[in-house]
């Protein structure tokens, strides 16, 4: 007899993480209970990204009741960007989602992103700067005005179109996720424009929606060599798009 197919996962949640040992079960559990209550079945798939502390160990002990719990570690410190990579090639889910584990984005803005799936996007990523937008709490200072510089930077040299490129929330159909991961090459926090370079190249239907959003302190992402790492990813992502349209005029 054969016996009857699993059923589908409607959804992944990739969760990337870096020395987040205290509080990494806390937000897994946070996610989970939000997705058992769903009427479909789901994973999250957690990635730890080569820390130095227990953070792996502290994911796997995670309690998630019916849903489904994949842990991954790399064997070194390689960027959220690498680490978002291995997740999402590693889901299983007809819709995909990636998520930051300060929960500064809460996984109850899940329902605009699959509303959004349902309604054709391929691609739906979280925006803080749209008109109906939520901060409730705001970044330091500092912090948000080197977001905005950058934001800048990428519509003025990359790519136009986007109010928010690097809120860390943002689901993929499968298909768009496995075509647009496959050819990520960006390992560090500049990753988010890649993404939406590529998803541009590749004809996929990208929709911003608005978010409520906090800032969860402290950041892994320090402000000077943070700052500099992006700016050398935007440099990069940018030679390749230059590549990419003097290889289409010929």
């Amino acid at each position: 007899m054969n016996r009857p197919d699993p059923t589908p996962l409607r959804l992944s949640v990739v969760v990337p993480s870096y020395n987040k040992e205290a509080r990494i079960a806390a937000a897994l559990e946070a996610v989970a209970a939000f997705l058992a209550a769903k009427p479909f079945a789901s994973e999250i798939v957690a990635v730890d990204d080569g820390s130095s502390d227990r953070t792996a160990a502290a994911a796997r002990s995670t309690r998630t009741g019916p849903v489904g719990l994949k842990v991954l570690r790399l064997e070194t410190n390689r960027g959220k960007g690498a680490a978002v990579r291995e997740g999402v090639l590693a889901a299983a889910g007809e819709t995909v989602l990636f998520m930051d584990d300060d929960l500064a984005t809460s996984i109850e803005e899940l329902d605009k992103v699959l509303a959004a799936i349902e309604a054709g996007a391929d691609v739906v990523i979280g925006s803080r700067a749209l008109p109906d937008s939520t901060i409730k709490v705001r970044q330091r200072r500092p912090r948000e005005l080197m977001g905005k510089a950058f934001n800048v930077l990428v519509r003025l040299f990359v790519l136009r179109g986007y109010r928010d490129t690097q809120c860390g929330f943002k689901g993929f159909r499968r298909e768009a996720a496995r075509a647009v991961f496959t050819r990520l090459r960006t390992a560090g926090f500049g990753f988010d424009v890649e993404v939406l370079v590529l998803c541009r190249e590749l004809g996929y239907l990208v929709v911003e929606i608005p978010i409520t959003w906090r800032d969860a302190r402290p950041s892994r992402l320090r402000l000077v060599k943070g700052s500099w790492g992006m700016l050398k990813d935007l440099w990069r992502i940018r030679r390749q798009v230059r590549r990419e349209r003097t290889r289409g005029r010929h």
